[in-house]
């Protein structure tokens, strides 16, 4: 078929396949509305648990008391705000490159956005084209690279009835080609289809954890609520407002709402300080779960090295003397710069002097291109092409280049003139020398592999292309392990746990697979990230715990990342990392200050109800501790810079760390209420004296979590303590506090003492048995007693 004869569709023909749904629009597949998106972080059973204390106060008219409800409120609009903040950067991410292209209808040609191309259309592709919808060749002749759908980054050559698939990329040539499969039903959309009826990972351990934490609370504190005011109001008589109030005080005293809000404004901050590092999260949440990866897999091309062809060297032959160089030189001044492969000939031989007298350009049929110097062509192309019969003699010369993974071109000399209407070569040539090329390796790779490997992070290399060349990159690039390597056709179904252990490097893996590889190293145990910037990722992507997108990549993959580099720099790995441990380690030691109120709290509540006594303190009392011993230090504390290796898990990590000092306050003041009542202390000198040990104890805490003490953190201490004796001095009314007398001055003396040495005890206790929690969860079942007992030890001594 000449070009002369193709019309393409008509106009009609169009306007029938736009009413029948036949057209290329792209299905959104990852995106959130903003309902969605309000909806989701409104109506959680976080805020349903505040709103219902809030009616109620309401009810009774105690709105001094509604203090909270801010928190809630800033907690709901910084979420709301950071999704919609990534769903605006994420729109502006073409799912294309090309917005527009050339399209054949009534017989002319016209430029045609993507999306409003049609089932049947017939399209002219062009070097640097992207093609837009699954196709047929009808006529002409392209080199396609296919590497974001399949993984391999090798050139295909597409002649007449060849199919070419949505998001590949033209190398080179020109053709017309049918649009067979838009829309859905292309390849590109039916792999985002298949990833997002997989649906989302799950949360982050940290977020998961608290909101556990938070809805247990919300579980627990609706009888302990009901129970509480029953005992005020029907057996104590205290009337309804004192009632609700003092349940209330108690149940606030319960929920850990300061740490939800920490939580998010860290995560946000985080979020923030990467953004303008050219780091996009798509959910803030995501950050934490690269901070506790151990398992890293990435993708050769794109990840590992750029994504664009280079000249790594010229090598003469043996039987050549001459100056190789210039000659290649001369070779790539007179050659138009039309394809990847002469690009990346002429960025590394610059120096070119002759002018030619004429050129023979490359097609796909000879596979090699000639620059004429008077009676003689100068070639360079494909070995197998060039030297013909000769190819058995020069074979040992480059082969072992190629079996080191290098895209291998000779450079010969032909005793004669070659023209496009001759270009057969029918004599002998003169190799000259061999030149390989290769995706050279990102200067920041090494690095960034190196600071991956000092953190324990396993590096997987799983790629599309051929194995020797993907683990020659792979040491070249320094990761450990890089001679362990396998043809992933070679795994079958079982052995895939078995192969993520004994090998580091997967060549020619299928999309599939990647999949099969990341859900077997889950299996092991392992956290695992998933970077990529093709199509061929996304269903590992969506499997792995995190999933990490370059933006100059297929924006299909970029919409089911969780994190985007938006200048596509994977040096900028290690940043996130570390903003993920300051998010972690800054929340773990802050949410044992809030834990410590909530465990006190709940002690108390029970301890009310056996004793029927009303809670010995108000709210404004549980304000004055909540601000200054956990609220102000924690948000001070989340700030300061914090890389250190995330040890253990959350929760166990937090407990470990407030139980001492809850039990410690729960003890303390529930001596002082028997005490009280003995010596006929009213109520305003225990809830008072209450205060001031739960102040005391609240400062242990805060010394013992922030060990290693340094200036800064020093610094937040002191800060602290200054509000405390600020507030007791000009505030007490406020606060509800009362001049302690001699009685309360000598009790809260002596059990302070005690606290001490309570809170030590149990500190020692505590930390031992954290120690052995994180060998467990290095370890498992294999932890030996010898193991337990030297872990126990150690965390006891405080050694780490």
């Amino acid at each position: 078929m000449t070009d002369k004869q193709i019309t393409g569709l008509t106009q009609a023909e169009v306007d029938q396949r736009i009413q029948n749904g036949q057209v290329n629009q792209a299905i959104d597949d990852q995106s959130k509305t903003a309902t969605q998106i309000i909806r989701e972080n409104v109506f959680t059973y976080f805020n349903l648990i505040f709103a219902i204390l809030a009616v109620l106060l309401v009810f009774v008219g105690a709105w001094n008391d509604l203090t909270f409800l801010p928190v809630i409120v800033l907690n709901t609009i910084i979420g709301i705000v950071q999704e919609l903040r990534a769903k605006k950067v994420l729109s502006k991410l073409n799912v294309m490159n090309a917005t527009e292209i050339i399209a054949v209808r009534d017989g002319q040609e016209e430029k045609i956005p993507i999306e409003k191309l049609v089932q049947d259309d017939v399209v002219l592709l062009q070097t640097g084209d992207q093609i837009p919808a699954d196709a047929r060749v009808i006529s002409g002749e392209l080199r396609v690279n296919e590497a974001l759908l399949t993984g391999e980054s090798d050139e295909i050559t597409k002649t007449k009835d060849a199919e070419l698939m949505s998001g590949s990329f033209v190398v080179s040539g020109k053709a017309y080609a049918v649009l067979e499969k838009v829309g859905k039903d292309s390849y590109i959309s039916k792999l985002t289809i298949e990833a997002k009826a997989m649906g989302s990972v799950e949360q982050s351990e940290m977020v998961r954890s608290i909101n556990r934490l938070v809805k247990w609370v919300g579980i627990i504190i609706i009888p302990v609520g009901i129970a509480l005011f029953n005992q005020s109001f029907f057996l104590n008589n205290i009337g309804l407002k004192r009632s609700i109030t003092s349940m209330e005080a108690a149940l606030i005293g319960m929920i850990p709402e300061g740490l939800y809000l920490l939580t998010t404004i860290a995560l946000a901050l985080a979020a923030m300080r990467l953004a303008r590092q050219e780091v996009m999260l798509h959910d803030m949440k995501s950050v934490e779960t690269l901070a506790r990866v151990n398992v890293l897999c990435v993708d050769k091309t794109g990840t590992i090295t750029e994504p664009k062809m280079a000249v790594e060297k010229a090598v003469s032959s043996k039987n050549f003397t001459g100056d190789l160089s210039s000659i290649i030189a001369d070779f790539a001044k007179n050659m138009p710069a039309d394809n990847a492969t002469m690009k990346a000939i002429q960025a590394y031989f610059k120096d070119g002097t002759k002018t030619a007298d004429s050129i023979l350009p490359f097609t796909s049929v000879n596979k090699y291109s000639g620059v004429i110097f008077g009676n003689q062509t100068t070639l360079i192309g494909a070995p197998e092409m060039v030297l013909r019969d000769q190819f058995a003699q020069y074979q040992t010369e480059f082969e072992k280049y190629a079996a080191e993974g290098y895209r291998v071109l000779i450079a010969a000399n032909y005793p004669g003139v070659l023209t496009e209407d001759n270009s057969a070569l029918k004599e002998n040539v003169q190799v000259l020398g061999y030149i390989l090329l290769s995706n050279p390796i990102r200067k920041e790779a090494k690095s960034t592999f190196q600071y991956f490997n000092q953190q324990g992070v396993d590096i997987k290399v799983i790629s599309g292309d051929n194995p020797v060349t993907v683990a020659r990159v792979a040491k070249q690039a320094g990761i450990n392990g890089a001679d362990k390597y396998i043809d992933a056709q070679t795994i079958k179904d079982g052995e895939y746990e078995q192969a993520v252990q004994n090998y580091n490097v997967f060549g020619r893996v299928k999309p599939d697979q990647k999949r099969k590889f990341v859900v077997a190293l889950q299996n092991q145990g392992n956290t695992v990230a998933m970077t990529g910037d093709g199509v061929n990722d996304i269903l590992a992507m969506k499997k792995a715990d995190c999933s990490i997108a370059m933006a100059s990549g297929n924006s299909a993959a970029v919409q089911a990342s969780q994190v985007v580099l938006l200048d596509s720099n994977f040096a900028k790995m290690p940043l996130v990392v570390n903003q993920g441990r300051q998010v972690v380690n800054n929340i773990q030691r802050s949410a044992s200050l809030f834990l410590v109120k909530n465990i006190f709290s709940f002690l108390m509540a029970i301890f009310s109800l056996i004793m029927t006594i009303n809670y010995p303190l108000q709210p404004a009392q549980i304000t004055l501790i909540s601000a200054f011993t956990i609220g102000l230090p924690s948000f001070l504390l989340a700030l300061e810079s914090n890389h250190k290796r995330i040890r253990g898990k959350f929760m166990p990590n937090v407990l470990a760390r407030a139980i001492p000092g809850g039990l410690t306050d729960w003890l303390a003041v529930a001596i002082l209420v028997i005490a009280g009542a003995s010596i006929s202390l009213d109520h305003g000198q225990v809830g008072t004296t209450a205060t001031m040990l739960l102040v005391l104890v609240g400062f242990m805490v805060m010394y013992h979590i922030s060990a290693p003490i340094n200036k800064f953190r020093l610094a937040v201490m002191g800060l602290s303590v200054i509000c405390i004796i600020g507030s007791t001095i000009f505030f007490p009314r406020l606060f509800s506090l009362t001049m302690l007398n001699n009685k309360s001055l000598f009790i809260l003396a002596v059990l302070f003492c005690a606290a001490v040495t309570i809170f030590r005890w149990l500190s020692k206790i505590l930390d031992g048995v954290a120690e052995v929690l994180v060998v467990f969860d290095q370890k498992g079942k294999n932890m030996t007693f010898a193991e337990f007992k030297e872990a126990y030890d150690r965390g006891k001594n405080n050694v780490k």
